[in-house]
């Protein structure tokens, strides 16, 4: 190579804005339109494992007995390049546990630990993530040991959980089951602040009013997992935090108990980092440099590490104990008078007033050291709130109950997004069925579906009518969490079937002529009402001059209103559904974007809404009957005509108000459909129409209907991990 071929000296040979480096986006030019990344982001391109890598098959063959010795041993093999605090890791453990679970919020599903997402940016370097970098390297050796038997999403959330039976708690448990995900998360909206920790009145209407927080965020900062130590904008009032703590952990799905069970529990062993000067501390893990290796918050105080280790900024231990499963935190917090100092950090705390030596914790280098324990904003609050304060007398009382409503509350907390019992693998899976696991009983599978085929084909239902209440208890499913879907028929009960998106008197209707058609034939009505639907669309296709039969798996369980909790299903009601044409109201949202929202939570990618969408208003199924892009003559035939008539040139297309549109002949003017944004943005986002084009093709009308039918049957059994 010659002087003369090589790049001038200090400019880049490579592309910029492109390959290597952040340069303008689509969206950057463009950011009002549709930005389809949502359904792609997991794209099989960024995993590396095998194509024909079962995680669930390789866990059933991991030694589970010997992965928890080497878990327990870890806890107390302190290493000296991030020594354990008093020779334990438990406290480091259960953090990374928490702070990867207590990410989930109940109103979307999303969060938690069940992906392995805290790899990740945003959530890898978020501020309340502080040295969990070093937690998750501390278990690197157990997962090189191994290896693809255990995942990362599994081994993190395990980490906490033996971390308190090594230090005497007696569990409820523990399942594996969790896959890990292998790119970022950018589907999970965890606010509109632009930077961290910025004061909590940007994502409440009022402060004052925890319950004004926007949906469906549940921590009340960018960047932290629940509330600020240090009170409500970091001010200290352990009152205005309790109202806080009450809010967020309900939109976690905890209840006042659970709430305080899992604080106490917490703060039982453990300690808070803040012995030296927070703002001195490196980059986080995203932003520190390549010879950093992943490290993040450089800490260049004296050892950087031990007791000088810098996290949250207050600083000490909240138990006498701190590696010690006891009563110690309410013995402490309710036998003292607390009052309010500052860390050496400068973050407030509280600190006991005129404590007795033996009750201060020692030092986690030098035992001959005492120090004044702490407690937060948060932990004063279980002292302040009424309400809080009863529950922690009762559980200051009684050892036993809170040890066994903790370890209760500590699984919820660990496995809410896990999804249904039968997807628990391992030796430690409680044998009991909780209702937060939304329960469903084995179905029957020895009726004869054929007879029962018939049977409602000449049932005197109409397609719609049929493919409507299919897809509406179908399409509660949401991946983020495993929650809802077809099996179980909860649709027949509250609060379902009350619900507006649902059409209740449509839906009585219906489920009246189902119910005895299910019961004579001996199968659910989850099984019954699905079959239903898949009629439909054989009626249609039929109609269209395909022939093609709709897989069916029977199999499904109809729950009982005693295996529902009722109250939880609420957060899973529709406000909106694309397929079906409806908004229950206007929202700041574009209607276009919450179709995509819930289609990413019904696991489909672009192509798969576009067909659904489109064979769904030929059927018939719009919310209420509305004529709103039905853009054929045939309604009733699974036809392409969707796709057809939307791209079709001799077409002009203006706006109605109210969000409808008018499309007219080009030449006559003559109205010939309405639409709404629903129906309009596949034939105006670039993306979206180069999919609407191929189904509009005239050799692509048996594509269309396979590929509608393959579309529909992935909804159905959404939530079959039975057929798995």
């Amino acid at each position: 190579m010659t002087q003369s071929d090589k790049a001038p000296a200090g400019k880049c040979p490579v592309m910029h804005g492109g390959n290597t480096s952040a340069g303008k986006t689509s969206m950057d030019w463009w950011p009002e339109s549709l930005n389809l990344d949502i359904l792609h982001q997991h794209d099989r391109k960024t995993n590396p494992m095998d194509a024909d890598f079962d995680y669930r098959e390789a866990l059933k063959t991991l030694d589970f007995d010997a992965l928890k010795r080497d878990m327990h041993a870890l806890m107390t093999d302190s290493q000296d390049w991030w020594p354990a605090d008093w020779g334990h890791y438990g406290g480091l453990m259960i953090r990374l546990s928490w702070h990867a679970a207590g990410t989930y919020r109940i109103a979307d599903g999303r969060g938690g630990g069940s992906t392995g997402n805290q790899r990740f940016a945003p959530i890898n370097s978020w501020p309340d993530n502080v040295s969990l970098d070093k937690a998750r390297r501390l278990l690197w050796p157990i997962k090189k040991k191994y290896g693809n038997k255990i995942s990362w999403a599994d081994l993190i959330v395990y980490a906490g959980t033996v971390a308190y039976e090594s230090m005497g708690l007696k569990t409820y448990g523990f399942a594996f089951g969790r896959e890990d995900i292998w790119h970022p998360e950018k589907d999970t909206w965890w606010g509109a602040e632009k930077e961290w920790l910025a004061p909590s009145d940007e994502r409440y209407g009022d402060v004052d009013q925890p319950d004004t927080m926007d949906n469906p965020l549940a921590a009340v900062q960018m960047g932290l997992i629940y509330v600020n130590p240090e009170g409500v904008n970091g001010q200290p009032d352990p009152l205005k935090t309790a109202a806080q703590v009450r809010e967020t952990f309900a939109r976690m799905a905890m209840n006042d108990e659970e709430t305080v069970a899992l604080t106490a529990g917490g703060h039982t062993v453990g300690k808070c980092h803040g012995n030296g000067d927070a703002s001195k501390l490196g980059p986080e893990p995203e932003a520190s440099d390549v010879e950093e290796q992943g490290f993040g918050w450089k800490n260049p105080h004296e050892s950087g590490k031990g007791r000088y280790t810098v996290t949250s900024g207050i600083e000490g231990a909240w138990t006498t104990h701190p590696t010690r499963w006891d009563n110690g935190y309410f013995r402490l917090l309710l036998g003292y008078d607390w009052e309010l100092k500052k860390s050496p950090a400068g973050a407030f705390q509280w600190e006991p007033v005129d404590i007795q030596e033996e009750d201060k914790p020692v030092d986690v280098e030098d035992p001959s050291i005492r120090l004044n324990p702490i407690m937060t904003d948060a932990d004063m609050a279980m002292k302040m709130d009424p309400v809080y304060r009863e529950i922690s007398e009762r559980f200051s009382r009684d050892q036993a109950y809170f040890s066994e409503v903790f370890a209760r509350a500590w699984f919820k907390l660990t496995h809410r997004d896990l999804g249904p019992k039968v997807r628990y693998i391992g030796p430690d899976v409680p044998a009991e069925d909780l209702i937060w696991q939304d329960p469903v009983p084995a179905g029957p599978t020895d009726y004869d579906v054929t007879a029962l085929k018939q049977k409602l084909a000449a049932s005197g239902l109409s397609i719609g009518e049929m493919v409507a209440t299919a897809w509406d208890s179908a399409r509660t499913f949401r991946g983020s969490d495993l929650r809802g879907g077809a099996n179980g028929a909860r649709i027949r009960l509250a609060p379902q079937k009350d619900w507006e998106g649902n059409e209740p008197e449509r839906l009585a209707r219906v489920l009246s002529v189902l119910e005895p058609l299910a019961a004579e034939a001996g199968a659910s009505l989850a099984d019954t009402i699905v079959l239903a639907g898949n009629v439909g669309i054989e009626q249609a296709t039929q109609a269209a001059g395909i022939e093609i039969e709709v897989p069916f798996a029977p199999g499904r369980g109809d729950a009982s209103d005693e295996m529902t909790d009722a109250d939880s299903f609420t957060p899973l009601e529709p406000i909106h559904d694309g397929y079906r044409n409806w908004l229950k109201q206007d929202y700041v949202v574009k209607p276009e974007e919450l179709m995509l929202d819930k289609t990413q939570l019904l696991g489909l990618t672009a192509p798969e809404m576009t067909v659904l969408v489109g064979g769904m208003r030929m059927l018939g199924t719009n919310h209420g009957g509305t004529q709103h892009g039905v853009f054929t003559d045939r309604e009733g035939v699974l036809s392409n005509d969707f796709f057809v008539n939307l791209t079709d040139m001799g077409n002009t297309w203006k706006p109605a108000g109210n969000g409808l549109y008018e499309i007219r002949d080009r030449n006559s003017d003559a109205l010939k459909w309405t639409a709404t944004r629903l129906d309009l943005v596949f034939g105006s986002n670039s993306i979206l129409r180069a999919y609407a084009e191929v189904y509009a093709q005239d050799d692509n009308r048996e594509k269309f209907v396979r590929d509608f039918v393959a579309a529909w049957n992935k909804v159905m059994n959404a939530d079959r991990f039975d057929l798995a």
